[in-house]
């Protein structure tokens, strides 16, 4: 087993099928197949159950999974070292939250674009949960999530402070005032979202523990809805912009409910590229800020 055998193994395990992976690989099904029957006849035990619509994993080869791809990552941060200069250049993928991405980020990210020009950056938005996973999955360099995360393989630094607040229609007096209204509908990010479980935490000690849900992909959406008397959400203060105006009602929350923090996190064990060290760098004073606020 080495590995070369490892790569062709994850790949029929994450693609579920031999020709999927031969395309990947470049290759072509019958090597692929051979490959993995090899590997299987050296380690004693099937690695796939097949099937019509392709293979599944036995609970040997779930074992081994795992191995793989760490290998599979190692080889690519070992390629990605080779080729890093110490010019920051090439693909940076990072992970936002949509709250963060539309008030927060743009003027780090305008600065860094310009001082480094040369990186093709993407930028994607998802949950606390999703950003979380795809970080550890190394589908994403970084992330900015709600915190704290702690999780043992994951750095995590704070970067901003937010305070939250109630939104609601214009016609919503207090946060009281939604227990004597019925069972509030919530209008939040989808399942994963931070906020929405401190919205459904923020109801429950009021009383309010039947709520339905309707989910959003974006702010506007939300707070249009918002507006509009379909529900109420829990966003930072800060994303509310003055086009609410008059169209919202923002709530002060206790002091224990009303702030978190959001951190950025990436994988202690994977290659830092000069794209990344590069971003890091310029966010630092926002992170230095953010840690003197503590």
């Amino acid at each position: 087993m080495d590995a070369g055998d490892l790569k062709v193994f994850e790949a029929v395990a994450r693609l579920g099928g031999m020709n999927r992976a031969a395309g990947e690989l470049n290759t072509v099904q019958s090597n692929v197949t051979t490959r993995i029957r090899l590997l299987e006849d050296q380690l004693g035990t099937p690695l796939f159950h097949r099937h019509s619509r392709g293979v599944a994993l036995t609970a040997a080869g779930q074992r081994l999974l795992p191995y793989a791809v760490r290998v599979r990552q190692l080889l690519e941060d070992a390629r990605r070292a080779v080729e890093d200069d110490g010019v920051p250049r090439g693909p940076l993928t990072l992970g936002s939250l949509e709250t963060t991405a539309g008030l927060r980020l743009p003027p780090i990210l305008a600065g860094y674009a310009a001082a480094c020009p040369e990186v093709d950056l993407v930028l994607r938005t998802n949950t606390s949960a999703g950003l979380i996973g795809e970080v550890l999955e190394h589908r994403l360099d970084g992330a900015f999530v709600s915190g704290p995360v702690n999780h043992p393989e994951l750095a995590e630094q704070t970067v901003f402070h937010e305070e939250l607040t109630l939104v609601t229609a214009r016609t919503v007096r207090s946060i009281d005032d939604l227990a004597r209204r019925g069972d509030p509908r919530i209008v939040v990010f989808r399942a994963g979202c931070t906020y929405r479980q401190m919205l459904e935490n923020l109801l429950a000690g009021r009383g309010i523990v039947r709520v339905r849900q309707i989910e959003f992909g974006s702010l506007e959406g939300i707070l249009g809805s918002v507006a509009a008397g379909v529900g109420v959400t829990l966003l930072p203060r800060g994303v509310v912009g003055p086009a609410w105006n008059g169209l919202v009602t923002l709530h002060d929350l206790p002091p224990a409910q009303a702030h978190v923090e959001t951190v950025f996190i990436r994988r202690r064990d994977a290659y830092v590229s000069s794209a990344l060290s590069a971003f890091l760098e310029h966010a630092r004073p926002t992170m230095r800020h953010a840690d003197a606020a503590e």
